[in-house]
C-alpha cells in the first residue's frame, strides 16, 4: 500500500523489481503482547507469494499458504486468560519466534487530547507512576500517523507497565485497564491511539460512512478523493523509466503525488492509526471525544454511529464493545447552549447497542478543556464495561440518566433511571442547575427536591409547567447523584433524544 509520506520508496522498488519475500509480522503482533482471551484468535503477516506459514500457539497449529501479494492470514483457536505463552510463525526457511504472550482482555483506546492526556500530567503523576508495576498489563502507543489509504504497519512496540513504560501512555487507557485487571484478575492488553484536536471523522473507515444514511455523501466523496489509481501509475512510471534506461532514451517524469491526507481528512486516521492493527481481536474500545465537534448537536450523534458501525465491521466483531466519555463543563467560547447539544447527541448514542457512557460533570474544571482526574474517568468508563461486557449484575455502574417525566399539578416529577438505591445531594446543599418552563416556553430557575428515587421540581413563578432543564449549561456543576456518587446526567425534557444505556 501506498504511504503518503514518501512516495520514492515505493517507484525505487518497483525499478528495483524487488518486493519483500521476507517472513514478517505486523508490529501488533509482537512480543509481550496480549491476545483477546476466549475468541478466535486472528494471525496475519507477509511472506512469498505461495508459500506455506505454519503458525503454532501453545498446542495449536494452523498451516497456509500466502496469497500473491504475500498476505496470509490464519485463525487459531480460542484459548482462556493465562501465559505466558510463545507463538512460532515459520516459513521458507525462516522462524519467527514470540515470546511472554498472554492471554487476556485487550481494548483500544482513541481520540483527541483527553484520551492522548497522558499519565504524566495527570493527577498525582509521581506517586501514580512509581506505582504502576503490573507486568500483566500491557501497553502498544501507535504514533501519530494519517494517511491516505488503509495502512498495514506501524512503528510501536508491545511493552509490560512501569514506571518506565506507562509515562506518556493515555492516563484514561491506563486507569481504565488498571480497573479491570485488579476486578478481573486476568491480563490486560491496551492500545493506545488517540490524537490531541481530531474530529470524530477521520477516526473513521468508510465502512461506517455507508452504514448510516445521513453520512454516506460524506463516504462517497472521501472515496472518490482516495488516490486509489497512484499505485499503477508509479508502477507504469518504474517500467517506463526500465524501458528508457534500456534504450538510451530520456527517464520521463514521475507522476504527480496526490495531495496527502492530513489528521483532519476523514479516515485519514482510521488508515494510519487503526486499520493497521485490523484484524486483531479485542473486547472494546474506549472513546473519549468530542470537544472539536462541538456544535454539532445531534449531527455528532449520526457520526459516532458512524464510526461504531465502522469499527465493529473492519474488526469483523458486531458485539465490539463500545464505551465513551460524556464531555465535562468547560468555558466554551462558542455559546453557552452548544455543549449540552453535543451531551444529548452523546446520550442518544446509549441507544446503539454495546455501548456505555462515563458522565463527569462533577470532575471537570470549566477553566480547563482537559481536567486532571483521569482516575475517576477510567474508573467509570471501567464500571460500564464491568456490567456489560463481565457480567457484574450486581453493579451499579451509571448515575441517574433522565428517563421520563409527569406533571402534578405545579410541579414536574421526573424519573430516573440508575437511581434504584435513591438519590442524593453530594454536597447536601439543595438541588441546583434545575430550570422549568410552561407553555411560552421561558425556562426559569427551578426549586428542586429529592422524593426517592425521584426528583420533584416547581417555581413560583410557573403556575402550568410543562418541561425541566438539568444541567443545560457548558459551565454546570450539578450535585445530583445517586447513593453510589454517580452524578446524574444533563438532560432537557423538551423535545429530548437521549437514552438510557439499561
Amino acid at each position: 500500500m501506498i504511504n503518503k509520506f514518501c512516495v520514492f520508496p515505493l517507484i525505487f522498488s518497483a525499478l528495483c523489481g524487488f518486493a519483500s519475500a521476507e517472513l514478517r509480522l505486523p508490529a501488533v503482533i509482537g512480543s509481550n503482547m496480549v491476545l483477546q482471551r476466549d475468541k478466535p484468535i486472528p494471525i496475519w503477516g507477509w511472506a512469498a507469494a505461495g508459500d506455506e506459514v505454519a503458525v503454532t500457539l501453545g498446542s495449536d497449529g494452523k498451516k497456509i499458504k500466502a496469497g500473491e501479494d504475500g498476505r496470509w492470514t490464519v485463525q487459531l483457536d480460542a484459548l482462556p486468560a493465562g501465559g505466558p505463552h510463545e507463538l512460532k510463525v515459520k516459513s521458507g526457511g525462516k522462524e519467527i519466534v514470540l515470546s511472554n504472550v498472554l492471554m487476556g482482555e485487550v481494548w483500544l483506546c482513541s481520540g483527541q487530547s483527553n484520551m492522548e492526556w497522558s499519565v504524566r500530567a495527570s493527577n498525582n503523576p509521581q506517586e501514580e507512576i512509581g506505582n504502576a508495576k503490573y507486568p500483566k498489563i500491557r501497553l502498544f502507543h501507535i504514533p501519530k500517523r494519517p494517511a491516505t489509504s488503509p495502512q498495514d504497519d506501524v512503528s510501536a512496540t508491545w511493552r509490560e507497565c512501569n514506571p518506565d513504560t506507562v509515562v506518556n501512555f493515555s492516563a484514561v487507557g491506563y486507569y481504565f485497564g488498571r480497573h479491570l485487571h485488579a476486578e478481573l484478575d486476568v491480563p490486560i492488553g491496551l492500545i493506545g491511539s488517540a490524537w490531541g484536536g481530531t474530529r470524530i471523522e477521520p477516526w473513521t473507515p468508510l465502512e461506517g460512512f455507508s452504514e448510516v444514511e445521513a453520512l454516506r455523501g460524506l463516504g462517497k466523496q472521501t472515496e472518490q478523493q482516495m488516490p486509489k489509481a497512484f499505485v499503477p501509475l508509479a508502477e507504469k512510471w518504474a517500467a517506463d523509466v526500465k524501458a528508457a534506461a534500456e534504450s538510451g532514451r530520456r527517464l520521463p517524469a514521475p507522476p504527480k503525488q496526490p495531495a496527502p491526507f492530513n489528521h483532519g481528512s476523514p479516515t485519514g486516521l482510521y488508515n494510519g492509526m487503526v486499520a493497521p492493527i485490523v484484524p486483531f481481536s479485542l473486547r472494546g474500545a474506549i472513546w473519549y471525544q468530542g470537544e472539536s465537534n462541538n456544535g454539532e448537536g445531534m449531527l455528532y450523534h449520526e457520526k459516532m454511529k458512524a464510526l461504531i458501525a465502522g469499527w465493529r465491521k473492519v474488526f469483523g466483531n458486531p458485539q465490539l464493545a463500545f464505551h465513551f466519555v460524556q464531555l465535562a463543563p468547560f468555558r466554551y467560547g462558542n455559546g453557552e447552549r452548544t455543549l449540552p447539544y453535543i451531551w444529548e447527541a452523546q446520550t442518544a448514542t446509549l441507544a446503539v447497542p454495546g455501548t456505555g457512557m462515563a458522565v463527569i460533570t462533577d470532575i471537570g474544571n470549566v477553566g480547563d478543556i482537559h481536567p486532571r482526574n483521569k482516575q475517576g474517568v477510567g474508573k467509570r468508563l471501567a464500571l460500564w464495561a464491568m456490567a456489560k461486557n463481565y457480567g457484574k449484575s450486581d453493579l451499579v455502574y451509571s448515575g441517574p440518566l433522565f428517563k421520563e417525566m409527569r406533571v402534578e399539578e405545579k410541579s414536574i416529577r421526573v424519573i430516573f433511571a440508575h437511581a434504584e438505591s435513591g438519590l442524593i445531594s453530594r454536597d447536601g446543599k439543595p438541588l441546583s442547575d434545575f430550570s422549568i418552563a410552561g407553555d411560552d416556553g421561558k425556562f426559569v430557575p427551578a426549586q428542586a427536591r429529592i422524593d426517592g428515587a425521584t426528583v420533584l421540581v416547581s417555581s413560583k413563578d410557573v403556575a402550568n409547567p410543562k418541561n425541566v432543564r438539568f444541567g443545560w449549561h457548558h459551565m454546570v456543576n450539578p450535585n445530583l447523584s445517586n447513593k453510589e456518587g454517580l452524578p446524574a446526567g444533563p438532560f432537557k425534557t423538551d423535545d429530548w433524544k437521549g437514552a438510557t444505556g439499561e
